[in-house]
């Protein structure tokens, strides 16, 4: 589980130019010991439940939080492509998906 724990800098999304994601604060993801963590870009903050799969190479999510004070819900994924490095998917419900990457801070 060590791999995931720690902040991870949103580097880049699909669907939001970098001036979004760091609108309130720069842009992370934050993965903890006990299988849960946080998330904010732009005016969305969320709290994640987050699971490894068997391989270790992947970590999957779901979120509950809000966008601009409305309650927000959703899943997602990554899959490291190195020690400090992750790309995979958003998913806002009934809302919208984008492309992430993410970069290992602490």
């Amino acid at each position: 589980m060590s791999k995931v724990v720690g902040r991870w800098r949103i580097k880049w999304m699909e669907m939001w130019d970098q001036d979004f994601v760091d609108l309130i604060e720069p842009g992370y993801f934050q993965f903890d010991e006990d299988g849960l963590g946080f998330f904010v870009f732009g005016a969305v903050e969320g709290q994640i439940d987050y699971r490894i799969p068997d391989d270790g190479g992947r970590v999957e999510f779901s979120w509950s939080g809000n966008d601009d004070g409305r309650e927000k819900s959703g899943r997602g994924w990554f899959q490291f492509s190195s020690s400090n490095s992750a790309k995979g998917e958003l998913f806002i419900h009934c809302g919208d998906e984008s492309a992430v990457e993410i970069e290992y801070q602490t």
